[in-house]
């Protein structure tokens, strides 16, 4: 990797993507609970998919970004046929690693909040390690 990655991602990028949520998506379809609201690991995947689509545009060839930590506070719960938003902004770049702050909202309400870290890896050599051939 030889491009510096606060070349690619300055502090600051932002995207959002949304969700109405169904069945699929609930507490009990995900088997994180048993009520029928919004799960706490569909409100990470789409905090996390908010995070991936900040850097969609800008990713040099070759790279991708993986998940290494996540931070979140799942405070309200939203019901089936609610839109969730999911904000994420890259607050800090240190080397190849990116700290989004993220926050789910259902209208004004803040559904949940926290940050996602990702780090900055060469994808052909990731996938190689992954499935042991390298």
């Amino acid at each position: 990797m030889d491009q510096q990655p606060e070349a690619s991602f300055p502090p600051g990028l932002t995207a959002q993507v949304e969700l109405t949520v169904a069945d699929p998506d609930t507490a009990q379809a995900v088997g994180s609970g048993d009520v029928p609201v919004l799960g706490t690991p569909r409100v990470l995947a789409l905090a996390e998919a908010a995070t991936v689509a900040a850097t969609a545009t800008r990713m040099p060839p070759g790279l991708t970004t993986v998940g290494l930590r996540v931070e979140l506070d799942h405070r309200r719960p939203t019901p089936i046929g609610r839109t969730v938003l999911a904000l994420a902004r890259l607050a800090k770049v240190d080397g190849r690693r990116l700290l989004f702050e993220v926050r789910v909202t259902d209208g004004d309400t803040t559904v949940a909040e926290g940050r996602v870290e990702r780090v900055l890896v060469d994808r052909h050599e990731f996938v190689e390690r992954a499935f042991g051939s390298a």
